[in-house]
């Protein structure tokens, strides 16, 4: 059946690049937080929302106003993006799933925008790739792209790194049947525990660079104080903005660890067994039979 699959890649953009690609973060996040006041005063003033189509509109006004025509600059899919995740949000928030939405920050460590596949502006070429207003940028190639191409979101990381995740459609077959079920208790000695006897330790991969962590950690709060001494802003002192980054490169090496052991132990599950049962955390000592598939207390 055709499903969407997502490929994350490292892009190595240069300097022209790297500053186009902030430029559009930024323009995005503008034009979010400028259209979610309109639909706060409109919500305040009428009980409703705006719609897309007339914040489209609006949008397209903007452009051609001087004192906004710089968002003319970026990639016009990215800020049309902003405005189809802002319409969804309040969507959900009438329905009740979610909160009311917030206005987006340029320090939260989540900068990214969202462009569109037309006429053939994402491509590869080799080991690099076709972004729209970017060009050509060069790429860590780790696995082949199937499917057809929907759309792109490229991102920025607290460590200053770039990544773009490209969304495809394509045939996903079905992993062949095994015939078998599982029950996993998951605890805090060991990871997970299946019902057939096999444990899995609790990785603590914070213990392996915990000292280094700690260190690097104290030469910040270290840098944030001598900023607040002289009296620079965090933004602009270099120092700390250069702690900030190290530290960060260390919190995401840990976070990668811990999501490559759980996408492996999850895919290895996956792939052996057919059923699987989880521990209802509410619930003491539940265990999924095997071959029944009763639970036992």
């Amino acid at each position: 059946m055709l499903q969407h699959k997502a490929y994350e890649y490292r892009i190595y953009p240069d300097k022209k690049q790297e500053t186009l690609i902030v430029r559009t973060i930024g323009c995005s996040r503008y034009v979010y937080n400028h259209f979610l006041e309109l639909w706060n005063n409109e919500y305040e003033e009428t009980g409703k929302g705006l719609t897309y189509f007339a914040d489209s509109k609006l949008l397209t006004k903007m452009k051609r106003d001087p004192e906004t025509v710089w968002l003319c600059e970026v990639d016009k899919f990215s800020l049309q993006n902003s405005l189809r995740n802002l319409s969804d949000a309040f969507s959900r928030f009438f329905k009740g799933q979610n909160e009311h939405p917030r206005f987006k920050s340029k320090k939260s460590p989540r900068q990214s925008y969202t462009t569109q596949l037309t006429n053939n502006n994402i491509a590869v070429s080799g080991n690099y790739l076709k972004l729209p207003k970017l060009g050509l940028v060069r790429f860590a190639d780790s696995r082949e792209m199937k499917g057809r191409i929907l759309n792109a979101t490229v991102r920025r990381k607290s460590s200053g790194k770039f990544f773009v995740s490209i969304l495809c459609e394509e045939e996903i077959c079905e992993l062949p049947k095994t015939d078998s079920a599982v029950g996993i208790d998951l605890g805090i000695t060991d990871f997970a525990v299946l019902s057939d006897g096999i444990r899995n330790d609790n990785n603590h991969f914070t213990r392996q660079m915990e000292e280094r962590l700690r260190r690097e950690q104290r030469k910040l709060a270290r840098r944030a104080l001598d900023a607040e001494k002289r009296g620079v802003p965090l933004s602009e002192a270099r120092n700390y903005q250069k702690q900030r980054r190290k530290v960060a490169r260390l919190h995401e090496r840990i976070a990668n660890q811990r999501n490559e052991f759980l996408n492996k132990l999850s895919t290895e599950i996956v792939k052996n067994h057919d059923i699987i049962c989880i521990e209802d955390l509410n619930v003491k000592g539940m265990m999924l039979e095997p071959q029944t598939g009763k639970k036992h207390f």
